[in-house]
């Protein structure tokens, strides 16, 4: 069973019992029975990590806290955890508003201008003067070594890249393909139905 965050205990001598429940009169007669022995035994209710004397107790403290305004120790919504508790990043995310608002300050007196003379005006050019919009394509990349010749004369071997004329063919034996000597071991032998070699 999870734990309980909000129960009523009960206090004996000034300390805290294992005796827990959700409703005041769960432990109403466990609660006799300890004052027999205590009689400066207490029943407390515990929320927010305190013990209060009722839960309409609780409750009115919590509006209270509420009602006063930011967290904790004045916090607001801003606070960080840490030495400063300010955001680290704060300066850049400034930054960054500051240059949009800029930017958006600048296209609307464009507009404004624009439609007060009736005539578009260019739009600026990013980069230098005279600049090309794209860039021109790049050649394509060359190593230092010649390149290989694109035709061939007619029966003369391809020269390669390097320069050195490619290794002449070489005749093909007539007749028939001689037959090659099958390895020892039974390598080619056929099987039986049963598995065993013949």
């Amino acid at each position: 069973m999870p734990p309980r965050f909000a129960y009523w205990t009960i206090l004996a001598g000034g300390l805290p019992t294992a005796f827990r429940a959700a409703l005041r009169e769960e432990l109403l007669p466990t609660f006799r029975r300890i004052q027999e022995k205590h009689p400066d035994a207490e029943m407390k209710y515990f929320a927010r990590g305190r013990l209060w004397a009722s839960p309409e107790e609780a409750r009115q403290a919590a509006e209270l806290r509420r009602a006063a305004g930011p967290d904790r120790a004045g916090r607001g919504r801003d606070w960080r955890p840490g030495g400063a508790h300010r955001d680290p990043r704060q300066p850049f995310k400034d930054a960054k508003q500051a240059g949009n608002r800029k930017r958006r300050e600048e296209r609307f007196e464009r507009r404004e201008r624009r439609s007060a003379t009736g005539a578009s005006e260019p739009r600026p050019k990013v980069g230098p003067p005279g600049a090309a919009r794209h860039p021109p394509a790049r050649p394509p990349y060359r190593s230092g070594r010649p390149a290989a010749p694109r035709e061939k004369p007619h029966g003369a071997p391809l020269a390669k890249a390097g320069g050195r004329p490619a290794r002449p063919a070489r005749p093909l034996p007539a007749g028939p393909r001689p037959a090659r000597p099958r390895p020892p071991g039974g390598a080619g032998r056929h099987r039986t139905p049963g598995g065993r070699r013949s």
